[in-house]
């Protein structure tokens, strides 16, 4: 995604590096790490509904299992859970002057 200053690949330690300074500068949680925000990526793709196949994918992930991971992050209960017929309904657009 981003190119070192001789246009290859950052080191692991340039980014560890960028990253700790940009934590410091806005004074955000000195416990978060790179791996942080791919977290926090994956997670919210999970709170989107996206497809678990697709975030194993983007993350380069072998396996769902460790995918599966980020599904133990979110609350899942019956307010928060739709089913596909609750989608379906709320697509369809209805015209009030028909009387349907």
């Amino acid at each position: 995604m981003f190119e070192g200053q001789d246009g290859g690949q950052y080191s692991s330690k340039s980014i560890q590096s960028i990253f700790r300074s940009a934590v410091k500068a806005t004074n955000s949680n000195p416990w978060s790490t790179p791996h942080t925000l791919r977290h926090s990526f994956a997670t919210h793709l999970m709170e989107r509904g996206v497809n678990i196949r697709y975030i194993q994918s983007a993350l380069g992930h072998a396996s769902t299992k460790t995918t599966e991971v980020y599904t133990r992050v979110l609350g899942i209960n019956s307010k928060t859970l739709k089913s596909p017929l609750d989608t379906l309904y709320e697509s369809v657009t209805f015209d009030k002057s028909q009387n349907i």
